[in-house]
């Protein structure tokens, strides 16, 4: 995906983009897979579900427990609701590949 804004980052039109170049879809089912694929994601940790998609990372839904905290600005002590958090763990796999990429680029300006 060669396509990023100005700050690096890659959006949902640069990819559905790479899969209609890649895939051979058009850009309007390019879209829906994508579409799909999101949408299965959010409709799984909505239900409870961990998502785990191999070779490129999990979604893990933890709990957390109520907790005090105090507000920086005031002093005062307000108290933190249980909640669930979402939080994304990338395979070993992932992890690889981006080091390489940082690599590959740090020995290109060289």
């Amino acid at each position: 995906m060669s396509k990023a804004d100005s700050n690096g980052t890659t959006v949902k039109a640069d990819i559905v983009d790479h899969v209609y170049e890649r895939v051979g879809f058009t850009r309007q089912e390019a879209t829906h897979a994508v579409e799909i694929l999101f949408n299965e994601i959010k409709s799984e940790l909505a239900r409870g579900n961990n998502v785990r998609i191999s070779r490129f990372a999990s979604f893990i839904l933890r709990e957390k427990n109520a907790r005090n905290a105090r507000n920086p600005k005031t002093g005062e002590t307000i108290r933190i609701r249980p909640r669930t958090v979402l939080t994304f763990r990338p395979s070993k796999q992932l992890l690889e590949s981006t080091d390489q990429s940082s690599r590959d680029e740090t020995s290109d300006s060289r």
